[in-house]
């Protein structure tokens, strides 16, 4: 039974891959990662704020145009809040590949092109094996056209593509008017890969202190189904590996995005929840669903249940809601005798 999978032209041991969060902040945990069992880690996100602070560039940036309300310099995080430097994140780079024989993503976190570019080649240079663009972006300005917005995604890849040879994997949120179409010209621009989704992080508002405070809510299983969905339509259609993230919880969980074509799986919330070991228990739920469905490899698996074949794609999607919609009856609800309530 072969579990082995290629993101981003690397060969894979299995399509188990944390993605970035605290985990991997230090070495210890990347260590216990590879030992569970991961086939490779994405590293915490370095912020594009981060590289602004470094080069002093930050006071600037944020008191133009903000003189009628001088509070917008206290919405960015102070120095000390971030876990490390642009220097000591190349560091821990470093470290993490001689302590470790998986591969090794960074990831940059930004909405510009800004500060990016010098820092990818010193990413490269360090040692990183691939590269995620995390492109954290709300557009809220009203005059902004989404073609506007798409374009901002294609000049940050254009970019790095332009300095560095590691392949580049841009994580996408779904909120684009055509997914497809981004994701087409994502593909056309050189991403090795698109991870599938960006979960954007809602605030909240502290009713007692009248301030708006971070509120970090870990994924459910629900979440899973709408990565799912677009894998299954753009497997095929693109030449980028398709990595899907949000909602990833079990085994079953990662049999499903391997059926509708992902390349790999990536892993946050349970790991956090449940901690590392958790690895070990989907990879064996993984190989036990295979060995009983009579598959020998991952391979074999991918893309099996996407819209591949699939003519028209929309049309499949319609005819599915429609069902969906007429299909559902609420618990309470007692087929052939009406209406009825249970209180």
């Amino acid at each position: 039974m072969y579990l082995s999978t290629t993101y981003l032209g690397m060969k894979l041991r299995t399509p188990l891959v944390p993605s970035a969060s605290p985990l991997s902040e230090e070495l210890d945990g990347i260590r216990r990662m590879e030992d569970a069992g991961a086939a490779a880690v994405v590293l915490y996100s370095l912020f594009e704020e981060q590289l602004l602070l470094d080069r002093l560039e930050l006071d600037h940036h944020l008191t133009e145009g903000t003189e009628s309300f001088a509070e917008a310099i206290t919405f960015i995080p102070e120095p000390e809040e971030f876990h490390l430097g642009p220097e000591g994140y190349l560091e821990h780079i470093r470290r993490a590949k001689e302590a470790t024989k998986i591969p090794i993503i960074a990831s940059l976190n930004g909405v510009s092109s800004g500060g990016w570019i010098d820092y990818a080649r010193l990413i490269e240079q360090a040692g990183a094996d691939a590269l995620e663009l995390n492109i954290y972006y709300i557009p809220t300005a009203p005059e902004l056209t989404g073609a506007e917005v798409e374009q901002t995604y294609l000049d940050i890849l254009h970019m790095v593509k332009s300095v560095i040879t590691i392949p580049v994997a841009v994580k996408l949120s779904p909120f684009f008017s055509n997914l497809a179409n981004i994701a087409a010209q994502l593909d056309s621009a050189g991403a090795g890969g698109l991870v599938l989704f960006n979960r954007f992080y809602q605030p909240d508002i502290d009713l007692e202190n009248l301030v708006v405070r971070p509120n970090v809510i870990l994924s459910t299983p629900q979440a899973l189904r709408l990565p799912m969905r677009w894998i299954a339509i753009l497997y095929g259609r693109i030449k980028a590996d398709l990595a899907a993230t949000s909602g990833i919880h079990t085994a079953q969980d990662v049999i499903k995005m391997i059926l509708a074509g992902a390349s790999v799986t990536m892993l946050c919330s349970v790991l956090m929840r449940h901690g590392i070991e958790r690895l070990r228990v989907i990879e064996e739920g993984l190989r036990q669903w295979m060995e009983e469905h009579e598959y020998d490899s991952v391979q074999q698996m991918r893309g099996s249940m996407s819209q591949r074949n699939c003519a028209n794609p929309s049309e499949f999607e319609r005819a599915q809601y429609m069902r969906a919609l007429q299909s559902y009856k609420p618990a309470w609800y007692s087929p052939g005798s009406g209406w009825s309530h249970h209180g």
